[in-house]
């Protein structure tokens, strides 16, 4: 049983000791709850009113525990799920690579085992502090004056008042929610709640009672009648985030409610009707679900009245330049520090760099160079350090970039003035195992297809697979 009045934070290690030790040592001032696998992880969030504030993640986790993979799922999972979960990695597999990658997927820092536990203590309060001062505040808004950040707000306060839903679309990491947020506040339901449900977030028993409700007996533990999300936003926005990992089965209850505004509790017959406003929002590609037969076609149509595309903050040009003044300020003034400056070779490499990661792992890294150089001038090296250097690549680079040769030695250039550790063997061995997964994710694991793809024979692409560690069952 936790303690409500403490802060819940998730420790996720296969190593009993390790969670029974940093359990033992924090639950003075912390409410634990501990995992030793992905699956469990995800199993216990479900079971959850909420998701915990504060994690605590091991990379290297059962089945693979001598690999990072699982531990990276997970970050991205618990980002998708909670979006202002802070994340701190605590890893025995210190290595710069994991680390850059894991602050890109939305950890906000990384610690080395074994750690010390006043230390961590100090990150977990500090990241306590700025996940509060981020509560109703102005800290992640809609900022920017580049072109797509213009027609963004423009379709918002198109659509803001409409009747009809919305559907968002956009990177991990690019504002969604925000998007939803503003969508709401500019429209005349802004007086009432806005409601928001994570479908990532929920376990799949447990989302047709939440946005239908239920009666009396309906299943075990209803031992009262409860009204649901539909219910609840009477002449107010509903907020559907993670739209694409809807069930199947409730694709259909949720188009009926669209078509018409009826919907039933479950376990009655009486048919209610909700004239909430549906806005809902993915990071997937909803056209390749239908097509895979994941997603209902004609539930895409009815939620996609409305698109509203979320710009990649590696479009948005000098926004990345206004975004880091912005959150470099409130950080600051947040912790209590001294802003930091970046020095002009290191403006320039803000300026080049992809962030994968978006404004989230913009602002992560703001935060982490408030806290480590406070009122001191970045250089390169400096900066370098906190950014995923497979993401040093000109922005937006693609086949027709790569065939300009002053466009790649520009590149190359740049990015060895701002890697003093720069390792050829370690960059070509990431983008081609990144090509190699991009290949078999297109073609559906199938070998013969991503080989074609890849310009390579099948016993080729098998044999570099396999250098990878990677799993080769032909499908």
């Amino acid at each position: 049983m936790t303690d409500p009045a403490k802060p819940e934070l998730l420790i996720v290690d296969d190593d009993p000791t390790i969670t029974d030790t940093l359990a033992y040592v924090l639950s003075n001032e912390f409410a634990v709850r501990t995992a030793e696998s992905r699956p469990h992880a995800k199993a216990l969030l479900r079971q959850l009113d909420a998701p915990p504030r504060l994690a605590l993640i091991d990379l290297g986790l059962p089945p693979q525990p001598h690999r990072p993979d699982e531990g990276f799922q997970l970050i991205a999972e618990l980002i998708a799920a909670a979006p202002t979960m802070k994340i701190i990695v605590l890893s025995g597999q210190n290595d710069e690579a994991n680390a850059r990658h894991a602050r890109t997927l939305g950890a906000i820092d990384f610690v080395a085992k074994p750690a010390d536990p006043a230390r961590l203590r100090t990150l977990l309060r500090q990241a306590l502090s700025l996940n509060a001062a981020e509560t109703g505040s102005a800290a992640s808004g809609l900022l920017g004056n580049s072109p797509p950040m213009q027609k963004l707000r423009q379709q918002i306060a198109q659509f803001a008042d409409a009747p009809f839903p919305v559907l968002i679309e956009g990177e991990s990491g690019s504002g969604k929610e925000l998007v939803a947020h503003a969508l709401h506040r500019q429209s005349r339901r802004a007086a009432k709640p806005f409601l928001a449900l994570n479908c990532a977030a929920i376990s799949p028993t447990l989302v047709e009672p939440t946005l239908f409700g239920y009666a009396k007996g309906a299943f075990t533990g209803a031992t009262a009648p409860r009204a649901g999300y539909f219910e609840d936003a009477v002449d107010s926005t509903l907020f559907l985030d993670e739209i694409g990992e809807l069930p199947l089965e409730l694709q259909a209850k949720l188009l009926r409610v669209l078509e018409n505004g009826e919907f039933q509790r479950v376990g009655e017959t009486q048919s209610r009707v909700s004239n909430a406003r549906v806005v809902t929002a993915t990071n997937r590609d909803m056209r390749s679900e239908i097509r895979h037969g994941r997603f209902r076609a004609d539930l895409y149509h009815r939620l996609s009245v409305f698109t509203v595309s979320v710009p990649s903050l590696r479009d948005l040009g000098d926004d990345k330049l206004l975004l880091l003044d912005h959150f470099r300020q409130f950080y600051a003034d947040q912790i209590g520090t001294q802003p930091f400056e970046l020095d002009t070779d290191a403006l320039r490499l803000w300026r080049d760099y992809a962030f994968p990661g978006n404004v989230r792992e913009l602002r992560n890294i703001v935060i982490r160079l408030c806290t480590k150089y406070s009122g001191t001038r970045i250089t390169p090296a400096l900066l370098q350090a906190e950014l995923d250097r497979e993401s040093l690549a000109p922005a937006g680079a693609n086949g027709s970039s790569l065939a300009d040769d002053s466009v790649l030695l520009d590149a190359a250039r740049r990015q060895l003035e701002a890697d003093p550790d720069f390792k050829l063997d370690e960059v070509l061995k990431r983008w081609e195992r990144g090509f190699v997964e991009a290949a078999l994710a297109l073609t559906n694991g199938n070998l013969s297809q991503a080989a074609k793809r890849l310009g390579v024979h099948r016993t080729t692409l098998y044999s570099r697979m396999q250098s990878h560690g990677e799993h080769t069952e032909e499908k």
